[in-house]
């Protein structure tokens, strides 16, 4: 399948996608603040820099795209250009993820991670619910 947009149109366009204060990103943020929830964002001295860092508890919460870490939901789909590319650079993410995942749990530390897909259900319930469980 050929590409619709021109290489130039596909670059500027995989430019801007953002890997920090993403749409799941803001949600999970704000209800944590409005619950009385107090982090740290993107700490860089924890294995896969965590979204949201609780230290006094030694918890972190990933939320993940995805598409970019290939999550078996109808959010991902192989793209059918490029396909080559893709492969190699989504199975090195989820590598990446597996073994910063085991750096942290080595280190003392638990993790949380948060799929895109859901962030985006109509009732946020249960997602609130799986937070308050990994925090109690």
């Amino acid at each position: 399948m050929v590409d619709v947009h021109s290489p130039e149109k596909r670059s500027y366009n995989m430019a801007r996608i953002k890997g920090k204060d993403t749409k799941p990103e803001m949600i999970v943020r704000k209800w944590l603040w409005q619950n009385g929830y107090r982090y740290r964002l993107h700490t860089r001295d924890l294995p896969g820099k965590p979204d949201i860092v609780f230290r006094g508890r030694k918890k972190a919460i990933f939320i993940n795209g995805c598409f970019w870490h290939r999550h078996e939901c109808k959010y991902f789909t192989w793209p059918k250009s490029n396909t080559d590319f893709w492969k190699q650079k989504i199975e090195a993410n989820v590598i990446r993820d597996s073994e910063n995942y085991l750096k942290l749990e080595d280190s003392g530390w638990n993790y949380l991670v948060i799929w895109e897909c859901e962030t985006k259900e109509k009732n946020l319930e249960p997602l609130w619910k799986k937070i308050i469980s990994f925090l109690a």
